[in-house]
């Protein structure tokens, strides 16, 4: 007993749940860290809109010199400047792009928060497939061992004469064809694995069984991807009214300092002529667009027309969602009755294998009838373990398109 336990414990510390591996995903997965740095470029274009409002500020210097100067004006100058501006009015502008950099913080964060669900629901499907996949290599190996036992006791009669050669080689046969079966699962184990690990985001020893809550009273939610489009739509919206305020006034106010070098004065005379030491110098502007032959018009209308394009995005996607959880739903049900029926079917092939072996023992059946019932037990095994790990997969399927966070049900 202390040498089972002995064993086991390196497998339990590092075999993974389903639920390590989705909060592990969530942090490490590089499509899911994309999405997050989309999010937080977002935020910064918001930031920086926001920042618009405040006056600027601006300093400079420049450096002249005429090889010709006139009489009345130096042949070399420099200057220090510096310049605060503000808009006093923009036609509004400022609002409505702030408003569309939020719209389009919303949409990244809805995106996000799709791209974290969906990739979390494709572990989900691996991660059952792989079990899938278990189920069938160690049913096979169960296969194997009976088949190899049957085929020792064969090679034994054939020495004593009491069996024949062909008796010997369809067992052998039937071993090696298992063996062959084990090593192609196997590879099929380590490309799911691998599978797995990529989107997971860390290699993976072995996995635990997990399993969901089973619940069909859900309230379902907008799916995520309409919500990132709702804000999109109302990105471009935003976008087009900013057309509309180059129609209007945009008055702007700016005030310069400058303060001024000069090598090489002028001078009338003996007289140096007087040249300017600083200057201040304020400026209001006044600016609107008159006429521009519709090119701004047809701007607005493009935008216009690109929301109203997702628009219809939306109610497509809104009419799938109701579709895909009636869809779940069915499938859970389905997966259900496989239960049933699997479950069934492993208990007659069992009954049916136990029957057969023992007469094949006594020698009252033949081979045939003894390899086609270790099939059929096999097969049987594997399905039933098939449909239980598809309901998992079907309520996963459910949750997701219930727009629910799948931890919250494991």
């Amino acid at each position: 007993m202390k040498k089972l336990l002995f064993l086991l414990v390196p497998a339990l510390l590092f075999s993974d749940d389903l639920k390590s591996m989705l909060l592990f995903a969530e942090q490490n997965n590089n499509i899911i860290k994309s999405s997050k740095l989309s999010v937080d470029a977002k935020s910064k274009e918001l930031t920086s809109a926001k920042s618009s409002y405040y006056p600027t500020l601006d300093t400079g210097a420049f450096y002249q010199r005429e090889d010709k100067p006139s009489p009345f004006s130096p042949g070399t100058v420099y200057a220090a400047y510096a310049k605060v501006g503000v808009d006093i009015y923009d036609g509004g502008k400022k609002s409505y792009t702030k408003k569309q950099k939020q719209d389009e913080v919303d949409s990244a964060s809805y995106s996000y928060k799709d791209t974290k669900k969906s990739i979390l629901l494709d572990i989900v499907k691996d991660y059952y497939n792989l079990e899938n996949a278990y189920a069938f290599l160690a049913a096979k190996e169960e296969a194997l061992k009976a088949v190899k036992a049957q085929l020792t006791r064969m090679q034994e009669f054939y020495k004593a004469k009491l069996a024949t050669s062909d008796d010997v080689d369809r067992l052998q046969s039937a071993y090696e064809k298992n063996i062959y079966d084990i090593e192609s699962q196997k590879f099929q184990i380590v490309s799911l694995k691998k599978m797995l690990e990529l989107k997971v985001g860390k290699n993976i020893t072995s996995i635990e069984k997990s399993t969901f809550k089973k619940s069909l009273t859900q309230r379902a939610l907008e799916l995520d991807s309409t919500q990132s489009l709702r804000y999109s739509k109302k990105s471009l919206n935003n976008l087009a009214e900013t057309i509309d305020s180059y129609y209007y006034p945009n008055i702007r106010l700016e005030d310069t300092y400058t303060y001024y070098g000069y090598q090489d004065k002028p001078s009338f005379g003996t007289t140096p002529i007087s040249q300017l030491n600083n200057q201040n110098k304020i400026m209001a502007t006044l600016n609107f667009r008159l006429v521009d032959f519709g090119v701004l018009g047809e701007q607005k209308e493009a935008f216009k027309l690109q929301a109203a394009a997702l628009n219809e995005q939306i109610k497509y996607k809104t009419k799938e969602q109701s579709m895909q959880i009636e869809l779940a739903k069915a499938r859970i049900k389905t997966a259900q009755l496989n239960i049933q029926s699997s479950q069934s079917a492993l208990k007659a092939a069992t009954s049916a294998l136990n029957t057969i072996t023992q007469k094949y023992s006594a020698g009252i059946a033949d081979n045939v009838v003894y390899l086609d019932a270790l099939s059929s037990k096999t097969e049987a095994e594997t399905l039933y373990e098939q449909s239980l790990n598809n309901l998992e997969i079907a309520y996963a399927i459910y949750y997701y398109y219930n727009s629910k966070n799948l931890l919250e049900y494991l």
